[in-house]
């Protein structure tokens, strides 16, 4: 029961972590330093990392953030593991038990002081994961999940942009937006692919040739 919950049960502990950071955060954001509290629409989620907040104050929502992106890893990390079983060529299986294993470890260390580069790497890890399993949905008949996988990797596109481009104002929004779209596509896929959908559009494609 555990087991089938699993990613579900981790995404659910991160996200209530995680807002009860938001909720405690001291205040302070890269527009205004002096704000009172996290906005959603101006402040990021590494702000709640971090010993201090932006305005000076002792950061009370770090631990709560550890623990939330603690579970948030958990979650991805167990989600690619079951996604492996699901596909029908043995590379991509294995490159999804890679994905999954060293994401945790990868998105843990957004917290530490190492947060510019693990955003770097463990976006990147995600980003290979989902198009994996994206260039397999489309060989499906799973048409929701095929424009849903397809949304979601042109918002991680984004969103890696305008953290290049350095566009922060558009980023603190679409950086909400593109996690929960993950988060919802993640578990869409959990709960409603099976490994006989992957094999089914194999064994056609085997057939044709």
């Amino acid at each position: 029961m555990i087991k089938k919950h699993s990613v579900l049960i981790c995404l659910a502990i991160s996200t209530v972590l995680i807002v009860i950071a938001t909720i405690v955060y001291p205040g302070g954001s890269l527009f205004d330093q002096n704000a009172i509290g996290f906005d959603w629409s101006k402040n990021f989620f590494s702000n709640l990392f971090e010993a201090r907040a932006i305005n000076g104050s002792e950061n009370s929502s770090q631990p709560w953030a550890l623990a939330g992106i603690a579970f948030q890893s958990l979650a991805y990390g167990i989600f690619f593991l079951k996604m492996s079983k699901k596909m029908p060529s043995k590379g991509s299986s294995k490159v999804l038990n890679l994905v999954g294993l060293v994401n945790i470890v990868f998105t843990f260390l957004i917290a530490t002081p190492l947060h510019d580069l693990m955003v770097i790497l463990s976006g990147s890890l995600f980003l290979l994961g989902l198009f994996y399993i994206t260039v397999h949905l489309l060989k499906t008949k799973l048409h929701f999940f095929k424009f849903a996988s397809i949304v979601s990797l042109a918002l991680f596109y984004l969103t890696m942009f305008l953290y290049g481009y350095g566009d922060w104002g558009l980023l603190a929004i679409i950086q909400k937006v593109s996690i929960i779209c993950s988060m919802f596509l993640v578990l869409g896929l959990d709960y409603f692919t099976k490994h006989e959908d992957f094999l089914e559009s194999s064994l056609k494609l085997e057939k044709s040739n």
